[in-house]
């Protein structure tokens, strides 16, 4: 039990990457042993997270269950793990939504065994992301959660449409999304490579508490004949640009809409619950700590995208007529709030400690809240959307009677995605709000479009969905939703409904590590 505890991080790391391993000893034929098998083994995980919590310390400084040991001597790359409230609610959130997803999962039928690896190989690159504590070690799993997500969107994506691509060549539609999605992320990518190795031959040492320590130190002079600070500010957007490519913020957006439509309902439930948040942990782990005075140089700028991204993001989610795309840019205007109030918190912690903790609090409430969201939507539109074969809101219209239990957890998660009081979208919004207002006025009135569209799209889906007329030529082909598709969306829901309730039970953890970062800051 000793050696568990102690190594608790690795465990809950490697399980996923270990039950893909054996999988592959396995013979293909046996479809359902590879679905329970895999499921099952993401439970592991998700059981020790919860474990994680329980031993927590929310009143502890810094990195808790710290691991190190010698990785990669040459460079002086260590194989360094440890969680703070921040990272902690992360892995929680990862190990949780990939369970779902896997469950969620059941109904895929092509190729289930490679499926299976690759998404809990895809759980093991993001929970790496979320504990590193190296910045080579970091990059590693930036780049491994990319691939197996790339592979599911072009190989189990959906089938339907073309787009014209180069020298008016069609290509798949599903095709054409997964590069795009890797070309987007690594396109980013390249320029956060180049500033980690400029970070770790100054410091010495890629280790990332030495790293706050000796690059804040550096504050004047010139290196290589280069003013330092014009070092720090070039290092400072090439980490900005890939976190902001990830999350993703307007203009770096386009690729996320294509990738959600592409994508199996699985893949768009990791995407928006996991897979943006690792670009909002960049700015929260490395961005803000790193680079503190530009941090708050370019607060403003930062701002500015964020209202942007929340505004077209709602704007852009009214006009979809496919529920998917609705969602998907639903996205968009979400993490935008995350956004605002990192960019709050950076400007404000120097000035005004009250407003930049709250904003902070909310940030990453809201990175918890959105995944819980968000995964929620896609799963429920991928529900109806093998049942129906069709995404196409002008298709439906009065589905209520023929599927009122979908119909209600529909309108649950959706008031959830919404903000309604009393549930988990309104708690974090409105400390993001209050936290901005006072730093970033206009930015933030203005960001009030995008709440009031918000409500606009939302409502706009559920009209389409369930209300209205009965289209009669559902009657007699939809059947309601499953017990099994009810234990997916279930845990999520109860998540939501108390973290609306009572959300100080995630905060307490959240609070202590937002404090500490604006320490450093």
């Amino acid at each position: 039990m000793a050696f568990l505890q102690n190594h608790l991080l690795s465990w809950i790391l490697f399980t996923p990457a270990l039950a893909a391993v054996v999988m592959l000893f396995f013979p293909k034929e046996k479809v359902n042993f590879h679905r329970w098998f895999a499921f099952i083994a993401s439970l592991v995980p998700l059981a020790l997270s919860i474990w994680l919590w329980v031993l927590f310390d929310a009143n502890g400084q810094g990195f808790q269950f710290e691991e190190q040991a010698a990785w990669f001597t040459g460079v002086n790359s260590t194989y360094h793990l440890g969680v703070d409230g921040i990272s902690l609610t992360m892995v929680l959130l990862t190990t949780l939504l990939t369970t779902a997803a896997l469950l969620a999962s059941f109904s895929v039928k092509d190729r289930v065994k490679t499926y299976m690896i690759l998404f809990l190989l895809m759980e093991t690159g993001m929970l790496g992301v979320f504990m590193a504590l190296d910045l080579v070690f970091f990059y590693v799993f930036w780049e491994i959660s990319l691939i197996p997500m790339f592979l599911l969107i072009i190989q189990w994506g959906s089938e339907k449409g073309t787009r014209v691509w180069g020298k008016g060549r069609e290509v798949k539609e599903r095709t054409y999304a997964a590069f795009k999605f890797l070309l987007y992320t690594m396109a980013g990518s390249f320029g956060l490579l180049a500033a980690i190795m400029l970070l770790g031959m100054l410091a010495g040492s890629f280790d990332l508490v030495t790293i706050y320590e000796k690059w804040n130190a550096i504050n004047s002079g010139t290196l290589w004949g280069i003013p330092v600070s014009t070092i720090k500010i070039i290092a400072f957007w090439a980490f900005v640009i890939a976190f902001a490519v990830k999350v993703p913020v307007w203009p770096f957006h386009t690729w996320l809409p294509d990738a959600h439509t592409a994508a199996p309902t699985a893949g768009s439930m990791i995407l928006a619950g996991v897979m943006l948040k690792l670009g909002a942990y960049g700015f929260l782990r490395f961005v803000l700590p790193l680079y503190p005075e530009q941090s708050k140089m370019f607060a403003g700028a930062l701002a500015f995208l964020a209202m942007v991204s929340i505004v077209l993001g709602a704007f852009a989610s009214f006009g979809q007529t496919d529920f998917k795309r609705l969602v998907a840019y639903s996205s968009v205007n979400h993490m935008g709030f995350v956004v605002l109030g990192i960019a709050a918190a950076a400007y404000a912690a120097g000035t005004d400690p009250e407003s930049a903790n709250i904003a902070l609090n909310g940030a990453v409430l809201q990175m918890f809240n959105h995944g819980l969201s968000a995964a929620g939507m896609f799963f429920l539109v991928g529900v109806i959307y093998e049942r129906a074969h069709t995404r196409d809101l002008e298709a439906f219209g009065g589905l209520w009677p023929l599927m009122p239990i979908y119909g209600g957890i529909l309108i649950f998660t959706s008031m959830a995605s919404l903000g309604l009081p009393g549930l988990n979208g309104f708690v974090s919004e409105f400390l993001v709000v209050r936290g901005a207002w006072p730093v970033f006025t206009l930015f933030t009135a203005l960001s009030m479009l995008g709440l009031l569209f918000t409500g606009a799209y939302i409502l706009k889906g559920i009209r389409y969905v369930l209300q209205g007329p009965l289209n009669k030529k559902w009657e007699g082909h939809l059947t309601d939703i499953s017990v099994r598709e009810i234990a997916v969306i279930a845990p999520l829901m109860v998540l939501m409904l108390w973290i609306g309730v009572w959300p100080m039970w995630i905060l307490d953890v959240i609070n202590k590590a937002a404090a500490h970062l604006l320490a450093l800051l």
